[in-house]
């Protein structure tokens, strides 16, 4: 695996009154401090490569014992669009029905923005409805993180949930690309800043709306996708009640061909509608295509990859298969699902499923599920879960974390 630069954490004060920085390697799993003056940032010698590192064995997690300061998931939240499409419904405009659809993925209905609906409407509700189950005023929120490949401005739509919210101190907010990967690593972001930045309320919200991706002839993929937002409040607290335990990431841009949504040029002879190009400049309009992907290869690189990174996150954080209470999957197709369950020895009553009321929603699946499972009293407060997200990129990650 190769080397990770190592990050500081600010600790408690040492005996001379100055911050204690705490030097971290993440893969080596030691940690130790060092006082510095006002005056003396250790940053820079960072940044120079001056920070050491400690071999360690990679069973043991670094996370709940090295930090004074950790982080907690206390509230969450969602919210879909109000047009469901069921099977039959899709079987009317390809060739298709629900028995193949449901058999093959174990989905039977998806929710679809329609009309004047807005991912970022659903991403604000989802968010509100998470700062009320923590009972968090928005003014509160020191940072919002949007999960999303589909924003609806090219720049982000992050700053504009801190808007509709009403966060009058301008928070941080923006936006994170990692398709149905996103809010594992939206999560592991809440966390550095919090552990790294002081940071004390984080929003992680997760939203898609991959309907305008889809498409609608392709019976192989449109079968697949809905839109959602779901949002998860990522809390400061002390060391001792540290709710993310060990987590494990990784992306391999070798795989992108088997499941991609590129840029291409548009289609169209009209100068004047192609920003008047002539000899390539300026150039002429470009948009994203459909999205494109190998189902075969994706379910054989979900069933192995997933497996292989609860795994090793379970082993960062020291914790056994046993520990789990839930398996918490980006909801993509059940047998994926099923598999990886199946490969961790997990019992299909300690799986969380919603797949066949909304489809894959990508970012928002995760959050979705968890929101739904907390609100019927499933996952209860002390719950440990292993969630894991994977797709495009491809990227795929896990984390080990406590609910409440």
């Amino acid at each position: 695996m190769p080397n990770v630069s190592s990050t500081f954490f600010r600790a408690p004060y040492s005996s001379l009154g100055y911050p204690k920085v705490v030097c971290f390697s993440a893969l080596q799993g030691k940690a130790s401090s060092i006082d510095s003056s006002p005056s003396q940032s250790p940053i820079p010698s960072a940044l120079q490569g001056k920070a050491s590192s400690i071999d360690s064995s990679p069973s043991q997690s670094p996370i709940p014992r090295l930090f004074s300061r950790g982080c907690k998931l206390v509230g969450c939240g969602s919210a879909v669009p109000s047009l469901q499409i069921s099977n039959d419904d899709l079987a009317k405009i390809v060739d298709t029905n629900d028995e193949w659809i449901s058999v093959r993925t174990g989905i039977r209905n998806r929710r679809v923005l329609s009309g004047r609906d807005r991912l970022t409407t659903l991403a604000v509700d989802a968010a509100q409805k998470a700062l009320d189950m923590a009972k968090v005023d928005p003014d509160d929120v020191d940072l919002i993180l949007l999960c999303s490949s589909t924003p609806e401005d090219l720049f982000g739509s992050a700053p504009q949930i801190q808007k509709h919210l009403g966060c009058k101190r301008n928070p941080l907010s923006y936006d994170i690309t990692a398709a149905c990967s996103g809010f594992v690593l939206g999560l592991i972001s809440a966390a550095c800043h919090i552990r790294g930045g002081g940071f004390q309320n984080v929003l992680v919200v997760g939203a898609d709306g991959l309907s305008r991706f889809v498409d609608w002839t392709d019976r192989g993929s449109c079968i697949l996708f809905g839109d959602a937002a779901a949002a998860v409040l990522v809390q400061a607290c002390s060391g001792d009640e540290d709710g993310l335990f060990g987590f494990d990431l990784h992306s391999d841009g070798d795989g992108q061909r088997h499941l991609n949504a590129t840029i291409k040029e548009d289609e169209t002879n009209d100068a004047a509608e192609s920003n008047g190009s002539v000899f390539n400049f300026p150039p002429r309009r470009h948009s994203y295509s459909c999205i494109h992907m190998n189902g075969k290869e994706v379910f054989r690189f979900a069933v192995r990859t997933v497996p292989q990174s609860i795994e090793a996150a379970l082993q960062k954080a020291g914790l056994p298969a046993s520990s789990i209470d839930w398996l918490l999957l980006h909801q993509a197709n059940q047998r994926i699902i099923d598999a990886v369950a199946d490969r961790l020895e997990i019992p299909s009553e300690r799986v969380i499923s919603n797949l066949a009321n909304y489809g894959n929603t990508s970012a928002a699946s995760i959050p979705l599920a968890l929101d739904e499972a907390v609100r019927s009293g499933k996952i209860k407060a002390g719950h440990t879960v292993a969630a894991a997200g994977f797709g495009a990129g491809l990227t795929w990650g896990s984390a080990i974390l406590r609910w409440g």
